[in-house]
């Protein structure tokens, strides 16, 4: 039985999260998000070009953000799936293949832990197998 009657988000963005996300776009075109690691606050996913990466049978959309798909590798799923993936924007690049990097910027995941009613909703809608 739904708890809840809108939605959960696997994954939100915040405001300058989805303004960075927003030039890229304008620059680049299609983009998408990948993250193949990291399972703690401070893991930093991949904005590329759509085609830029071939995705695997083993990848797993877990949502999108600003219209934007963020995937993860399946073995990721395990460890993200205990709460909402939250992305942020900070100053600074990495010196990644990530778009951000030449605006001296860089994409930041953490975490929040689901509410009971958000994860009884999640189990009653669970990602579509890959």
């Amino acid at each position: 039985m739904d708890t809840l009657s809108t939605p959960v988000e696997r994954v939100v963005a915040s405001p300058e999260a989805l303004a960075l996300l927003a030039r890229l776009r304008d620059r680049h075109g299609e983009v998408m998000f990948y993250q193949s690691h990291g399972c703690c606050d401070g893991s930093t996913p991949m904005c590329l070009r759509v085609g830029e990466m071939t995705l695997g049978q083993d990848d797993v959309r877990l949502g999108s953000v600003g219209g934007v798909p963020f995937w993860v590798g399946s073995r990721q799923l395990a460890y993200l799936e205990g709460g909402q993936v939250l992305l942020h924007a900070k100053p600074g690049a990495l010196g990644t293949f990530s778009l951000e990097d030449a605006e001296n910027m860089h994409f930041v995941a953490s975490q929040r832990l689901w509410t009971d009613a958000e994860w009884a909703w999640l189990q009653a809608h669970p990602l579509p197998a890959a």
